[in-house]
């Protein structure tokens, strides 16, 4: 009778501690889900009014290379946003993970973007798809790099 109880205790801890894994890994994989999702929108999202604080924002959530480019890109890129008066607004329309590798994942989004020209008013409507890769830097999760998929 003990030797069942103990194995009882033994098989209900070890399914415990697999739920409580599981658990884990699916809030890992939300949290880069919604930094992916995140990361879209932020870099479709852009309005001549705030254009150096938009690219602030993508600077702040950007991290390795890809800071580092876009930081050396920025200043002609929000000096264009304002010459042309341009605003666009991006919204997720699809996203999931397409991999996961200890604390990096990639995301693949789908982005419809609307446009507004100074001069020519608004543009149609874009549907962008992007591979963007994500990274846990300390607390956050940061994005490491962008591409554009056909």
């Amino acid at each position: 009778m003990l030797v069942a109880l103990a194995a009882l205790v033994a098989v209900g801890g070890w399914l415990g501690y697999q739920a409580y894994g599981s658990l884990q890994i699916e809030r890992q994989h939300g949290r880069f889900l919604d930094a992916g999702k995140e990361a879209a929108v932020k870099l479709t999202t852009i309005s001549y009014t705030d254009a150096d604080a938009d690219v602030e924002r993508i600077l702040d959530s950007a991290t390795g290379q890809f800071a580092d480019d876009f930081r050396t890109r920025s200043q002609p890129f929000i000096n264009m946003v304002k010459q042309v008066q341009s605003t666009t607004v991006g919204t997720v329309a699809q996203a999931g993970l397409e991999s996961v590798d200890g604390d990096k994942a990639r995301i693949l989004v789908a982005v419809s973007v609307k446009a507004t020209l100074g001069t020519g008013g608004e543009q149609p409507t874009h549907v962008w798809r992007m591979r963007i890769d994500v990274e846990k830097v300390g607390n956050q999760t940061k994005v490491s790099n962008v591409e554009f998929v056909a």
